[in-house]
């Protein structure tokens, strides 16, 4: 079984700005401590240079006058383009902000084609997972929706694709994107929009025409924690992919759902994500793996690194290698591990009944349509 990293240190001539809560260097310390660990020096595993898409790749799915709008604020031209999305906020212009699009979306390309030419069985873009961009707007941090243009490079193979989102935020530019596709099943699993942006990602949004069904939102109540989001996804997912058969599983793996987390409300560890990992392992017949949200750099970090061991079929030890934990994740202080403490949520009673009636009804309403 062979694996994929995609990585360059071309990422970090982009900046969204000091005050900006998307940091890039996130995925320098994944890198770093991935690289503490000695998981770049596996001999099935593969550490390959990022390269940029194309333009002509980026208009598979974008619009071409996004894709100038695009460039022209990444010239320094515009300094916003409200009509696209773009100005002061969550998508400001800096410097180079389409060379970082076609980074960040031409890795997940690249990991697109590895695994759809059996190179590697599961291929990981940490800087991936931008799934809010619609074809001609920015949104919520995202300029060019890599997630998208991946599972469109399977979809026109002819391949069946199953698009799993365990942000906390909605992965609505991805849902949106093939609402009416019945080769693609898109499921989310996320902190309820009535509570966090975008605010979509309902029980109801279900799909559209041969699509219809094909579309599946768990929405999470402020408070969820690791039993409750387990509980939840075995009882979707699993049936789903019995049913839907997919060739190719590709997944958006933001850990802003951990407990502290600045920009969310749930309470999920590296307990339940690594449980999401595992089983994707098991159960994905090939992987494309992205990365996502996650605002305190360390959860990233260790989630990530986590995951890129698990894919490999390693377990680390918890102690964090001295000089990543002292320098980097903790500030001096040396005492966090790889993996978070178990936690109990002080909601849970009411976040596991919402979460049943989630899976009510999903079950009478959704499951039964896919095919």
């Amino acid at each position: 079984m062979k694996t994929a990293f995609l990585y360059t240190d071309k990422y970090f001539a982009y900046d969204y700005g000091l005050s900006h809560p998307l940091r890039i260097e996130r995925l320098q310390l994944t890198h770093d401590l991935c690289k503490a660990y000695g998981l770049f020096e596996l001999a099935d595993a593969d550490l390959i240079e990022t390269g940029a898409a194309s333009e002509s790749e980026i208009l598979r799915f974008h619009t071409r006058d996004y894709v100038e709008v695009l460039k022209r604020a990444g010239r320094g031209e515009i300094n916003m383009d409200l009509a696209h999305g773009i100005g002061p906020g969550d998508n400001p212009v800096f410097p180079g902000l389409w060379e970082w699009s076609r980074l960040h979306t031409g890795a997940s390309l690249q990991c697109a084609q590895l695994v759809s030419e059996g190179k590697a069985r599961v291929a990981f873009n940490i800087a991936g997972g931008l799934h809010h961009a619609r074809a001609d707007r920015a949104s919520g941090f995202c300029y060019v929706n890599d997630p998208v243009l991946a599972i469109d490079h399977f979809v026109d193979q002819k391949k069946r694709v199953m698009y799993l989102d365990i942000d906390a935020h909605h992965g609505d530019g991805v849902q949106w994107a093939f609402y009416e596709d019945a080769n693609v099943l898109t499921i989310s699993f996320h902190q309820d929009g009535r509570t966090l942006f975008p605010g979509t990602g309902g029980l109801n949004e279900m799909g559209h025409g041969e699509g219809t069904g094909f579309a599946v939102n768990v929405p999470m109540l402020p408070g969820t924690d690791d039993d409750v989001f387990w509980e939840g996804f075995t009882s979707v997912v699993p049936g789903l992919m019995e049913t839907f058969k997919p060739d190719v599983v590709v997944s958006q793996l933001g850990v802003d759902t951990f407990l502290d987390d600045p920009l969310a409300a749930l309470e999920l560890t590296t307990h339940g994500f690594c449980k999401v990992i595992a089983y994707l392992m098991e159960k994905a017949p090939c992987w494309v793996a992205l990365g996502g949200g996650g605002y305190n750099p360390s959860n990233v970090a260790r989630a990530w690194t986590l995951a890129w061991a698990m894919m490999n079929g390693l377990e680390l030890p918890d102690d964090l290698p001295e000089a990543m934990a002292r320098s980097v994740l903790t500030g001096g202080s040396g005492k966090q591990k790889l993996r978070d403490s178990r936690h109990e949520s002080r909601r849970k009673d009411q976040c596991r009944k919402h979460m049943e009636g989630c899976v009510r009804y999903l079950n009478q309403n959704v499951l039964a349509k896919i095919s």
